[in-house]
C-alpha cells in the first residue's frame, strides 16, 4: 500500500477533524482542516474578488486610448503606442508577481500587497483626472477637448497608471493558483471541484469586463472620467476588503525559495558530471524522502527518462558521498531527483506554451481588427447607434453560455463515452479543440469580410462609405472566439496548474498571460509584414485605413492557415508530452508548523 492510500485510509484525523492530504496548512501553519478551511466558501470569495478587480481594471483599460487623445491631446498614434506599452508592462509584472510569490511571500501575501499597490494607484488616477486634468470641466468627450496640462500633471498621470499594472499585473497570475489552492486534489470530490473553479473564474473574469465594457465604458466615452475611475476605485477597494476578510479560512502552502537558482544548479550539476555514465533505471540518483522538511511541503516528483542529460545532476558521486558524510553537501554538485524533475517539467511545458502563442493572435482580433471591421458595417438600428467595441458583449455572453454548456453537458457526455476518464475530456485535448474553433472564427470572419466587401463595392462607387451589411453579422465570429477561449484559456489555466511542479505554480499561471502578451507583439509583427509585402504603388495593401480598399478577408484567411499549421504542431507536442508524476505526501508531513 503505498503512502497516498495510506493517508487516505487513515485521513490522518487529530482530536476527530479530518486534515486535507495535500501538504496544505492554515493562517496559523497548522496542517489545514478540511471542514474549516478552503472549498467552496474560499473559494467564492475569490471568485467574487476577481470579478470586483477585473472591473476596476478595465474600467481604466478599455477607454484609456480615448483617455489619451481627448484628455491629454495626444495623436492617434502615440496614444496606441502608450496604451501598448502599458498592456505588455502589465504582463511582464505579471511574471515579477509570480516569481515573489513562489520563492518568498506565497500567495496569499502576494495578492493582498499587489491588491494595495492596484488600489493606490487608482485613488491617484481619480485624483489627478478629478483635480488637475479633466479641465474645462465636462471636456473629455467626443465633442469637446481638454486644454493643455504640466509636465508635473503629466508624469502624476503615468505614475498612477502604472501602478495600476503594477498592482494587477502582480495579482492576477496569483490570485487564480491561490484559488486552486483551496482545492485538495488528492481528495475526489475536492479535485472535481478545483476543475470547475478555473471556468467559474475565466466566468468571473468575464463578467467583470463586461460591465466595464458596457456601463463604464458608455459613461467614459460621454466625458464622464472621473466618474469612471472612481467606480474603478471603489469597486478594487471592496475586492481587497473581501478577500482579507476571509483571511483565516484560506488553506496556504509554503514558498519554495529561489526557482531560478534551483534551475541554474541543476544545469551546472549536470555540466560538471557530463561524463559520468547513468544506469538504465536511474538507481543511482539522489532522491529525498518525501517528509524531509527541506522539501517545504512540496510533493516529490518522480523520475522520468526525458532528458537524459539533466539525470547527471541526480548522480552520487563518491565525492558526493564524502560531502554528505560530512554534512556539507554542495547544491551545485548534487541535486535531489525532485529539483531535477522540475527543470525537464518546465523544458517540457515550453512546446505546449509556444503553440499557444498563436492562439493569442487569434484572440487579439476582437480587441482591433474585429472593432475596425464593425466600424466599416451599417452600425445603426433605428436611431440608436451601436459602438463597434461594444460587440465584445457577445463574446462575454458566448464563454458564459459555454462554461454552463461544457461543465453540465459535454463533460458528463464525453466522461460517458470514455468512462476511463471520469473527468471527460483532457486538458491538451480541450486546447486543441480551442485551436479548432479559432480557426473556424477566422474562417467566418474572413467570410463576413467578403460579403462586406462586396456590399460596399456594390453601393459605393469610390469605395469610401461604409457597407450595408449590418454589424450584427459580426456575432458568429464574436461567438466563436468566446467558445475557443472557454476551452482554450479555461484549459490553459487548468493544465499549466496542474503541471507546474509545486514550487512553481503561480509561475505556470503567469505563462498564460505572457501567452497573451506575445500575442499581442506577434499580431503587430505579422500584420507589419504584410502590410509590407501587400502595399504596391497601386495597392493600398490588405489593412488599409480605409478598408473598403484593402482585402481584410485575406488577412483573416491567412491567420485561419497559420493556425491550422500550428495545431498540427500542436498535436505532434501534445503527444510527445509526458504528464509529471507526484509522490503523494502524507499528512503527517504537515507536522512542522510555520507561519504563512
Amino acid at each position: 500500500m503505498d503512502c497516498l492510500e495510506i493517508c487516505k485510509e487513515e485521513k490522518f484525523k487529530d482530536d476527530g477533524e479530518e486534515h486535507t492530504l495535500d501538504g496544505s496548512v492554515d493562517y496559523y501553519g497548522r496542517p489545514a482542516i478540511r471542514a474549516k478551511s478552503g472549498g467552496w466558501v474560499a473559494g467564492i470569495i475569490i471568485l467574487l474578488n476577481q470579478g470586483l478587480a477585473t472591473l476596476a481594471f478595465f474600467g481604466v483599460g478599455v477607454n484609456l486610448v480615448l483617455f489619451l487623445t481627448r484628455v491629454l491631446q495626444q495623436n492617434n498614434a502615440e496614444a496606441a503606442n502608450n496604451v501598448s506599452k502599458w498592456t505588455g508592462t502589465v504582463y511582464i509584472f505579471s511574471l515579477v508577481g509570480a516569481f515573489l510569490s513562489d520563492s518568498y511571500w506565497g500567495r496569499f501575501k502576494t495578492c493582498a500587497i499587489f491588491q494595495g499597490i492596484f488600489v493606490i494607484g487608482l485613488v491617484l488616477l481619480s485624483l489627478s483626472s478629478y483635480l488637475f486634468l479633466i479641465r474645462p470641466r465636462g471636456c473629455g468627450n467626443e465633442l469637446t477637448p481638454c486644454g493643455t496640462h504640466s509636465s508635473l500633471e503629466i508624469c502624476l498621470f503615468y505614475l498612477s497608471i502604472y501602478f495600476v499594472a503594477l498592482g494587477n499585473g502582480g495579482y492576477q497570475p496569483n490570485i487564480a493558483t491561490f484559488g486552486a489552492d483551496q482545492y485538495d486534489e488528492e481528495d475526489a470530490k475536492e479535485g472535481h471541484s478545483k476543475v470547475a473553479f478555473f471556468s467559474y473564474f475565466y466566468l468571473a473574469l468575464n463578467l467583470g469586463s463586461l460591465f466595464s465594457n458596457t456601463i463604464l465604458g458608455y459613461f467614459e466615452d460621454e466625458g464622464m472620467w472621473a466618474l469612471g475611475f472612481w467606480v474603478s476605485t471603489g469597486s478594487a477597494f471592496a475586492a481587497l476588503v473581501l478577500f482579507l476578510a476571509g483571511t483565516t479560512r484560506y488553506r496556504h502552502f509554503k514558498p519554495s525559495g529561489n526557482p531560478l537558482a534551483r534551475f541554474c544548479q541543476v544545469i551546472v550539476a549536470a555540466t560538471k558530471k557530463w561524463r559520468v555514465h547513468l544506469s538504465a533505471e536511474g538507481e543511482d540518483l539522489y532522491v529525498i524522502d518525501a517528509n524531509d522538511s527541506s522539501t517545504n511541503g512540496n510533493r516529490n516528483m518522480l523520475h522520468t527518462h526525458g532528458f537524459k542529460f539533466l539525470d547527471r545532476a541526480a548522480y552520487i558521486s563518491s565525492r558526493d558521498l564524502d560531502e554528505q558524510k560530512q554534512g556539507c553537501s554542495n547544491p551545485w554538485r548534487l541535486c535531489p531527483v525532485t529539483q531535477v524533475e522540475e527543470v525537464k517539467c518546465i523544458l517540457r511545458l515550453l512546446p505546449i506554451w509556444l503553440c499557444t502563442i498563436l492562439y493569442s493572435v487569434v484572440f487579439t482580433q476582437m480587441a482591433s481588427l474585429f472593432v475596425e471591421q464593425g466600424a466599416a458595417m451599417k452600425t445603426t438600428v433605428s436611431n440608436f447607434r451601436i459602438p463597434p467595441a461594444s460587440m465584445s458583449s457577445f463574446d462575454i455572453l458566448s464563454v458564459a453560455a459555454f462554461i454552463f454548456l461544457y461543465r453540465r453537458v459535454i463533460e458528463p457526455l464525453a466522461g460517458g463515452i470514455r468512462k476511463k476518464n471520469s473527468k471527460g475530456l483532457t486538458e491538451l485535448q480541450r486546447m486543441g479543440i480551442g485551436l479548432v474553433i479559432a480557426i473556424v472564427a477566422m474562417l467566418a470572419a474572413g467570410i463576413v469580410e467578403c460579403y462586406r466587401l462586396k456590399y460596399a463595392k456594390t453601393e459605393c462607387k469610390h469605395c469610401e462609405g461604409a457597407s450595408s451589411l449590418s454589424i450584427f453579422w459580426q456575432v458568429p465570429q464574436y461567438a466563436l472566439i468566446g467558445a475557443s477561449e472557454v476551452f482554450m484559456y479555461v484549459a490553459q489555466l487548468e493544465f499549466f496548474n496542474a503541471q507546474a511542479p509545486d514550487g512553481l505554480k503561480s509561475f505556470g499561471s503567469a505563462l498564460c498571460m505572457t501567452s497573451i502578451s506575445l500575442g499581442n507583439y506577434v499580431s503587430s509583427l505579422l500584420l507589419t509584414m504584410v502590410m509590407k509585402i501587400s502595399t504596391e504603388d497601386h495597392m493600398p495593401g490588405w489593412v488599409p485605413g480605409n478598408l473598403n480598399k484593402g482585402h481584410l478577408d485575406r488577412f483573416y484567411f491567412l491567420l485561419a492557415g497559420l493556425t491550422t499549421v500550428d495545431f498540427v504542431v500542436y498535436i505532434a507536442c501534445a503527444k510527445w508530452y509526458k504528464c509529471i508524476e507526484l509522490e503523494a505526501k502524507c499528512a503527517e508531513s504537515n507536522q512542522d508548523n510555520f507561519k504563512v
